[in-house]
């Protein structure tokens, strides 16, 4: 698990957290009674690093429980879409958030909090405002329809210093084919943790893709 420190600057403790899970699995929790047992499934797996994506109704408790429950996780939220979102994830305590986007309000309240926070991008422009407020780690989504490993690639010749979480169409399959570009920190996806497994309480099915996947890497 990631330690934070006192001393430590945002984009410090970023960059460990990355550095300690280059694959971050997007979670939407259908159901509160699935929160626990599917991050005892991950973490059972190898993978402690959790985006639980405000989705549902149930999104904010379920992320509490993980944090309570299952202290060898590190959860972050994510669908974090304006600033009252990214207060709720300070509020909660999560170590991190991401959003899909970013808008001007919600990349100055990123900017003036010390919360970790990776916003989203999908073109240079977006890039461009992403830079220009401080953060130099971005969210790419959606990773394939938007443009894919091509863009990443085309994206790291005007802005080397960028690096990236692409998350939005990647699988167990490709996974590493996109942590091995330069400008690439880590991966997220959803394909960890299907809904359909679970709201059917398939989460041995879960630990052993989580194990998969991360054997794939090496």
């Amino acid at each position: 698990m990631t330690e934070t420190r006192p001393t430590e600057t945002r984009a410090q403790r970023l960059d460990a957290l990355l550095a300690a899970s280059p694959v971050i699995p997007v979670i939407t929790v259908p159901e509160l009674a699935h929160a626990v047992p599917l991050a005892r499934a991950l973490v059972a797996g190898g993978i402690t690093t959790l985006e639980i994506t405000l989705r549902t109704p149930v999104a904010r408790d379920a992320a509490r429980a993980i944090m309570d429950e299952v202290p060898e996780a590190v959860v972050g939220l994510g669908t974090v879409l304006n600033p009252a979102d990214l207060e709720t994830a300070h509020a909660l305590g999560a170590r991190f958030a991401l959003s899909p986007g970013a808008t001007p309000e919600l990349l100055r309240a990123a900017a003036a909090s010390d919360m970790v926070f990776m916003p989203g991008i999908a073109t240079p422009s977006d890039l461009m405002q992403v830079l220009a407020a401080g953060f130099t780690v971005a969210k790419f989504f959606p990773a394939v329809p938007a443009g894919g490993m091509a863009a990443l690639k085309a994206l790291g010749g005007p802005f080397p210093q960028a690096r990236f979480c692409p998350t939005g169409g990647i699988g167990e399959a490709d996974a590493k084919a996109w942590l091995a570009l330069p400008n690439v920190a880590a991966v997220g996806g959803s394909w960890l943790a299907p809904e359909a497994e679970i709201r059917a309480g398939q989460f041995s099915a879960i630990t052993e893709r989580a194990r998969r996947t991360l054997a794939a890497l090496q």
